[in-house]
């Protein structure tokens, strides 16, 4: 307890609580078609593919949408640009209740809940800039928690969906979205870590190196996987198993919250046993949680047990990822991260897509299954091929931090 409070005072408490409130809230408006999928699948009478299109548009709109919202903040400042975030989201939440009536509506609104998933880089920097290096990984991995948030969708946007109509859920989504702004404007402050204005170049720079392309491409697995579950798995749940909607959203709460907490775990963990280890175990328990969801579909209970596994190992594999960036990319760890989490998100975007066709065409969810546990063999090899330079340049054996004299 005496060591978190010495975090606590080694920086803004107030802006790190803002940061992480403002995050949840956005995480979950980003996934509220995800949490409502069921009652507006019955609303349009959508086919498996047109929802997996509809599930998928947010999560691709909010990955694009990240690296104009980060140019906006060096320009007007953090704490500027999540105001002027959250002025979006509000108006695109009552573009919602006022406008969606066809398909077409529900696919602009998905490109407009982009707005929302684009507070990663904007929250994570905020919170942890008036903290010293030392302690800017748990600052980043406490905000990172706030993705918590699309737990809190899943539980709460069906019971009001069934209450008041699916259209409500966005007015309320407007109205509540001025709580986060209202703790923003009181709590926060600006950060005096501000560094000149990075170039386009320099946002793009770990990308014409093979480590951003592979660090990109494991957190297509960890965070796409995470967001992309996380918005499809209600629909799953409803489908598969017959259960109602309102529980659908209760159990996708139970796998979201998993994952959300071992987000922290997954940074300490590597910060003691090393980045490179933990991210190996992640992928491992991935690609079989995943074949095993697939397999266990005649069995509710267990199929449970394997999504909290997976999100388990989701999380985790979030924190890891998060702990080697600032050893790989010391002077540029903010703008690598974000470009890292743009890249990777949009992996988030296939899921529900490839889920929605893989039902349409072959009557079962399995090879949507089976093709997202392949592509995290394929990382897990990358993984294990990569380490072999990454152990003799810039981390210890395992991924851990190198201790200098």
């Amino acid at each position: 307890m005496a060591g978190f409070r010495s975090f606590l005072q080694a920086g803004h408490a107030p802006t790190l609580g803002a940061s992480f409130f403002y995050f949840a809230c956005s995480c979950g408006i980003w996934v509220i078609n995800g949490a409502m999928a069921p009652f507006l699948t019955e609303s349009f009478d959508l086919t498996p593919a047109q929802r997996g299109l509809m599930l998928s548009i947010p999560i691709v709109a909010g990955s694009l949408m990240r690296f104009p919202l980060g140019l906006l903040a060096q320009y007007i400042g953090r704490k500027n640009a999540t105001l002027v975030e959250m002025v979006g989201i509000a108006i695109a939440m009552l573009y919602g209740y006022f406008a969606v009536d066809s398909f077409n509506d529900l696919l602009a609104m998905g490109v407009l809940l982009g707005i929302a998933g684009a507070s990663f880089g904007v929250a994570l920097s905020l919170g942890s800039g008036s903290f010293p290096p030392r302690y800017k990984g748990l600052a980043m991995g406490l905000v990172g928690a706030g993705n918590i948030g699309t737990a809190v969708a899943a539980l709460l946007a069906p019971p009001l969906a069934q209450a008041y109509g699916w259209q409500a859920v966005y007015g309320l989504a407007a109205l509540g979205i001025m709580v986060p702004m209202a703790v923003m404007i009181v709590f926060a402050r600006e950060p005096e870590d501000r560094d000149a204005h990075a170039t386009m170049r320099d946002h793009v720079a770990c990308l014409f190196e093979k480590d951003g392309w592979a660090f990109s491409l494991i957190y297509a697995v960890s965070f796409g996987g995470f967001i992309g579950l996380a918005t499809f798995l209600p629909s799953y749940f409803y489908d598969q198993f017959g259960v109602s909607k309102v529980e659908a959203g209760q159990l996708t709460m139970l796998a979201a919250f998993m994952g959300a907490v071992t987000r922290i775990f997954g940074g300490w963990l590597s910060d003691h046993w090393g980045g490179i280890n933990t991210l190996t175990a992640v992928l491992v328990v991935i690609c079989a949680s995943l074949l095993l969801c697939g397999l266990s579909s005649a069995s509710l209970p267990l199929t449970m047990l394997a999504f909290l596994v997976c999100f388990a190992a989701l999380g985790a594999g979030n924190g890891a990822l998060f702990q080697l960036v600032p050893l790989r990319w010391p002077t540029t760890t903010a703008v690598a991260g974000s470009m890292i989490g743009e890249i990777g998100a949009l992996g988030g975007g296939l899921i529900p897509a490839s889920m929605g066709l893989s039902q349409q065409y072959t009557g079962s969810y399995f090879s949507g299954f089976a093709l997202f546990a392949f592509f995290a063999l394929v990382m897990l090899v990358m993984l294990r091929f990569m380490q072999i330079r990454w152990t003799r340049t810039w981390a210890e054996k395992g991924g851990r931090a190198r201790v200098t004299a």
